[in-house]
């Protein structure tokens, strides 16, 4: 079990989707570890995914190589969180 004290590393990833398969892939997108929340919002992109991590490399593995591979996914783009200050 993961150490719930330990600082995680939030991702922040644009979807946009074929929107004919927008609930299949909120669906899919929802199964993947590390995925905190999937809403669909309004604007030029579907979605918006939201990871979480203890290190950053394993939230970009899962942008890689689970999210992109998700049918129905046509592109995506990835905002990394930084630190807002104490």
């Amino acid at each position: 079990m993961p150490d719930v004290s330990a600082p995680m590393e939030t991702l922040y990833l644009l979807a946009e989707v074929d929107v004919s398969q927008l609930e299949d892939v909120i669906r899919r997108l929802r199964a993947v570890p590390l995925v905190a929340e999937v809403e669909a919002v309004t604007g030029p992109f579907d979605l918006i995914v939201k990871i979480q991590a203890p290190h950053i490399n394993q939230a970009l593995d899962v942008v890689m190589h689970k999210i992109r591979k998700v049918p129905g996914v046509k592109s995506t783009e990835t905002l990394v969180a930084v630190s807002g200050g104490p």
